[in-house]
């Protein structure tokens, strides 16, 4: 007997996205429109500490949280952009 084999495509769960600006909490982001790859620790999110990111540009761009953990792995971030039909640059 044969096994019966489901491929189907799995619908993949939705990504939180926003604005630069707008990160609120720490994880792993990777921009939109050039696919570059941002970790945002907990400490870089405390109002007024050190390190302070900023990134100006003419342009908003916008970010895709691809995990809530910013030290996940380079590999396993690129798999996730991919899934979510962004092309990693990382």
């Amino acid at each position: 007997m044969k096994e019966v084999v489901n491929v189907a495509p799995q619908k993949l769960a939705h990504l939180h996205q926003c604005p630069w600006q707008n990160v609120t909490e720490p994880g792993a982001y990777v921009e939109v429109g050039t696919g570059d790859l941002y970790r945002f620790p907990h400490e870089a999110l405390i109002q007024g500490s050190s390190p302070v990111i900023r990134r100006e540009t003419l342009e908003t761009p916008i970010l895709v949280q691809l995990s809530r953990d910013p030290f996940i792995t380079t590999f396993e971030a690129r798999m996730l952009a991919a899934e979510h039909n962004i092309k990693p640059n990382f």
